[in-house]
C-alpha cells in the first residue's frame, strides 16, 4: 500500500524514520531530541513510550480523529526509538506482522498458549 501521492509504502516511511533515528542517536543531546532520549537511558525511553501509549488511548476515547492520528504518530515514533535502543530493526517487526497477515488472532494466541 503506498502513501497518498508519494509512491512510497508505509514500510518505506518506517524504515526511513528508523534510519534517521539511528543517525541522530549519537548526536549531541543538546542538538537532537533522539540523542537526548538515548542519553537519558532506556528507562526514560520506555517511560516515554508508556506516556505516548496512554495519550493515544485517551485520544481514541475522545474520538477526535486528528488527535488520534497525532498521538498514534507520536507513539509509533517513540516505539521506533525504543526499537533502536533495543537493537531491534523495523524489518524484524514488519516480518512478524507479515507472518501474521491472514492468520486469526485467536489462532495466534492459541499457538502461544494464551
Amino acid at each position: 500500500m503506498s502513501e497518498a501521492g508519494t509512491g512510497r509504502s508505509a514500510a518505506d516511511t518506517l524504515r526511513e524514520l528508523a534510519e534517521t533515528i539511528e543517525r541522530r542517536r549519537g548526536a549531541s543531546p543538546d542538538a537532537s531530541y533522539v540523542a537526548r532520549l538515548h542519553h537519558k537511558g532506556f528507562d526514560a525511553i520506555l517511560k516515554k513510550v508508556g506516556e505516548e501509549a496512554t495519550e493515544t488511548v485517551i485520544a481514541a476515547k475522545g474520538g477526535e480523529r486528528e488527535q488520534i492520528v497525532y498521538e498514534t504518530a507520536d507513539l509509533w515514533f517513540h516505539t521506533l526509538v525504543m526499537l533502536s535502543a533495543s537493537g531491534v530493526s523495523v524489518d524484524e517487526v514488519l516480518a512478524e506482522l507479515e507472518r501474521r497477515v491472514g492468520r486469526s488472532g485467536l489462532d495466534e494466541k492459541a499457538a502461544r498458549g494464551e
